[in-house]
């Protein structure tokens, strides 16, 4: 794997476990549903281009990102495709949209207004979704608010900008207590009945994210979004992981590239967090900080070596950290290191890196994938 790799370590990315979690996930919300592929920051880390064609092969039709420069990367590999904008984009960059043809997600007159501009310049109409704020607090109309409906309606009055339909996000969709969601799904209908009522054309209803595709098919409405499930991640410890079966996309390895004996009282890494109690053998592979392995993960850091689970000895650095294989039988140089994944008996998921270090797996996949190479394997 060292080849392909170009460095000592990588992100290895099973695309049969994207297939399939993809068909799993469409099972489950039947086939009448519109899946919408979360692809953003580059896939969760998993490769967007690699992950749309995947996504592609099983009849997915809209992928949504969150930069622009995430759907040019689309456009440029060849996928027509429709690309939803997940954030607001602001006025300046109204020409990117049209020229590259992305659904931008709107909550403002003055905004779409530039975009229809943007897009009558160049004798195109762009189609765009009105975001609605049930409870997030990220973007998006106010449901009570009394100039929503008038501004949309103005929206609705543009030549060249058509409403595609309505968009918004849950905030506890993957908690156990779902009364929040409920008021959420109550705040969109109501919102929704407002604008019909106006007269206003909302083709499209799309809610649900991974947690509610899971667990609230009552907002599964014309489309829903999977993102960290499509990686075989679920979104919480809260969620019945009974609902849907999938699995784990990214695993993390690294081979050995440096071995040294050293005697009792030896202190390896910064801080001379580890001292040595005995005669060791300490192991160094060239993953750190800057990969993506979070620092603050160091002392209850373990990795897998030759079937046997090793601690990381003292501090992971920015570019390397060390291993103590001190009791990993036949230990050499070039050996595999899984940091994250399974060796069929054993295994670390990004959700035991995640509570280790009081973050979300969602954040540990994201981290991994930024630098490291990512081999693709089936």
């Amino acid at each position: 794997m060292l080849k392909e790799a170009i460095r000592p370590v990588w992100a290895e990315i099973n695309l049969s476990n994207l297939d399939y979690n993809i068909k799993n996930i469409i099972a489950k919300v039947g086939s009448e549903k519109e899946v919408i592929g979360v692809i953003k920051a580059d896939a969760y880390g998993h490769g967007s281009v690699k992950v749309a064609q995947v996504l592609q092969e099983n009849g997915v039709k809209t992928f949504a990102i969150a930069t622009l420069q995430e759907a040019v990367t689309l456009r440029e590999a060849g996928f027509t495709e429709k690309i939803i904008m997940l954030g607001l984009t602001p006025d300046m960059y109204a020409d990117i949209l049209v020229k590259y043809d992305i659904t931008p997600v709107v909550c403002d007159f003055g905004n779409a207004k530039s975009i229809s501009e943007a897009a009558k310049a160049e004798d195109k109409v762009l189609e765009g979704l009105i975001a609605v704020d049930t409870g997030m607090g990220r973007i998006g109309y106010l449901p009570d608010d009394p100039e929503a409906v008038e501004d949309i309606r103005k929206i609705a009055e543009l030549s060249n900008f058509k409403i595609k339909g309505i968009f918004s996000h849950m905030a506890t969709a993957d908690a156990l207590d779902k009364s929040f969601s409920k008021l959420q799904e109550e705040r969109y209908i109501g919102f929704y009945e407002k604008l019909k009522a106006a007269g206003i054309q909302v083709p499209v209803r799309t809610f649900a994210n991974s947690a509610s595709i899971m667990e609230i098919p009552s907002v599964h409405y014309d489309a829903v979004r999977p993102g960290i499930i499509l990686y075989g991640c679920y979104p919480s410890d809260e969620v019945d992981r009974n609902q849907l079966s999938i699995k784990p996309v990214m695993s993390v390895k690294a081979n050995i590239v440096h071995l040294k004996k050293v005697e009792k009282g030896f202190s390896v890494g910064y801080g001379r967090k580890f001292i040595a109690e005995r005669v060791s053998l300490i192991a160094t592979i060239a993953l750190g900080y800057a990969d993506g392995y979070p620092r603050p993960y160091s002392s209850q850091a373990k990795v897998l070596v030759n079937g046997v689970t090793a601690p990381i000895a003292g501090n992971i650095c920015m570019d390397q950290c060390m291993i103590d294989v001190t009791d990993v039988p036949n230990v050499k140089v070039g050996d595999e290191v899984i940091i994250m994944g399974s060796d069929g008996k054993n295994t670390i998921l990004a959700d035991d890196i995640a509570r280790a270090t009081g973050t979300i797996n969602y954040e540990i996949v994201c981290a991994f994938g930024q630098r490291l190479p990512k081999v693709y394997v089936k």
